[in-house]
């Protein structure tokens, strides 16, 4: 499984065919799943005015935040661009998977430290309930509920 060489979380990519699995498991077996959308606060601005090192270093420090706060061998974890992380959450109701979203951030501001820079990242939560009708996995939902992390982290 390629894995991203900064911060050895899962590449878009692998994250993408792995979210489609677990779209694909939950109307198997009726089990919701949430996903989290974690995406760096002007990211982007900071990283014009940081050396790539210290940029390098705060994107470790949100996925070792990341890894540290889900469940080994259960939750999946990928880099999904500069600056965005996804989490799924196979099996996790909303309202813990909203818990975990907290903690993370949290983690985050406390944790991960520029010099002169505090790091805040957005955070939107978004579960998947399987429909009754079994079927398989289609691109559009596995679209749709990223994009409704997204739009819930208030980016």
């Amino acid at each position: 499984m390629p894995l991203d060489p900064l911060t050895q979380l899962m590449t878009k990519d692998t994250m993408l065919g792995r979210l489609k699995e677990k779209v694909e498991n939950s109307k198997r077996n009726g089990f919701p799943f949430a996903i989290l959308f974690i995406s760096l606060r002007g990211f982007k601005t900071r990283n014009n005015n940081l050396p790539d090192h210290e940029m390098d270093a705060i994107l470790r420090g949100v996925a070792d935040c990341v890894k540290e706060d889900i469940r080994a061998g259960v939750d999946i974890a990928a880099r999904m661009g500069e600056q965005d992380f996804l989490i799924a959450m196979p099996g996790s109701p909303l309202k813990k998977a909203e818990q975990i979203a907290a903690q993370i951030k949290n983690e985050i501001s406390e944790r991960v430290k520029a010099p002169g820079l505090v790091v805040e990242a957005a955070v939107g939560v978004a579960e998947y309930s399987a429909p009754t009708e079994e079927s398989a996995a289609t691109t559009n939902e596995v679209d749709e509920l990223i994009r409704v992390a997204t739009a819930k982290s208030g980016l």
